[in-house]
């Protein structure tokens, strides 16, 4: 039986990410958006994306999307940069549902409302070296000047858990003391993963340093868009919202970590063999 348009407003949103680091990502929409069902899935078998090549991103990021296609979500969020990056703009005209990335959206607010248009980039050496967010930054400023620094052990230090551990301050100092020199305003936390280092990363920068975290923006951008095509969830069929979490391995760990970032308690996160 076809799907009525309004059952569709009813069917979750598909969140992917390489890792935890899109739990980021699924936390903000679950805050702004609170009555959005998701289905979200960490490809934590073959994390860290940001050292892959891109033909190798798009693979993955094509078995990930049949998956969510196959749970009947609506719509779609990248929420990795370097899938991002490389996968978005390749995927988008084979996508029949809305889908959007994290680059466009904190790209734009950094471009908007730096004061001195000298703009930072931290992120996996795929996002960083592939441009990106110059580029998108650049449409909107064409002025600014975009300093761009991987930093390629962050995103193994948060998926061990040791976000405020002190290999990780001084693995952020050493990255981070590229910009101190460079009198940026705004520095992009350009991986879903660092805004769990948000609080080390400020301590380090200072307050005059402006963080824009694009999981924040890709929230917003989502609902903008989930309007725009009429299908944001109005919350008469349902009293709570539901989500649910896949994995391409180590569930267990991925639950106790998913459990100590968002507002609220998953009980199980299902392994996935993605490549079947």
């Amino acid at each position: 039986m076809k799907e009525s348009f309004e059952d569709k407003k009813y069917a979750p949103v598909g969140v992917f990410d390489s890792g935890v680091g899109g739990l980021t990502v699924a936390r903000e929409i679950m805050r702004q958006l609170p009555r959005e069902n998701i289905i979200y899935f960490g490809d934590t078998a073959r994390v860290p994306y940001g050292s892959k090549s891109k033909e190798t991103i798009i693979r993955y990021s094509r078995q990930i999307i049949h998956f969510l296609e196959s749970m009947g979500v609506k719509a779609i969020v990248v929420a990795c940069n370097t899938a991002s990056a490389f996968a978005l703009e390749e995927i988008r005209p084979e996508m029949k549902m809305p889908i959007i990335g994290v680059v466009k959206p904190g790209a734009k607010v950094a471009a908007e409302t730096t004061g001195n248009g000298r703009i930072g980039v931290i992120g996996t050496e795929g996002t960083v070296g592939s441009r990106i967010y110059t580029e998108m930054i650049h449409r909107h400023n064409p002025g600014a000047v975009v300093l761009g620094k991987a930093c390629p052990l962050f995103v193994p230090l948060v998926e061990e858990g040791w976000l405020k551990d002190s290999v990780t301050i001084e693995v952020a100092r050493r990255y981070l003391a590229f910009f101190q020199e460079s009198d940026i305003d705004t520095l992009i936390l350009g991986c879903t993963h660092y805004p769990l280092l948000r609080s080390v990363i400020r301590d380090i920068m200072g307050d005059t340093v402006n963080l824009v975290n694009p999981a924040y923006e890709t929230a917003q951008g989502l609902k903008r868009l989930l309007k725009e095509h009429q299908i944001a969830n109005d919350g008469k069929k349902e009293l709570f919202a539901e989500y649910q979490f896949y994995v391409s391995d180590a569930a267990e760990k991925f639950k106790n970590f998913a459990n100590s970032i968002l507002p609220c308690e998953i009980k199980e996160a299902q392994l996935i063999h993605i490549e079947e």
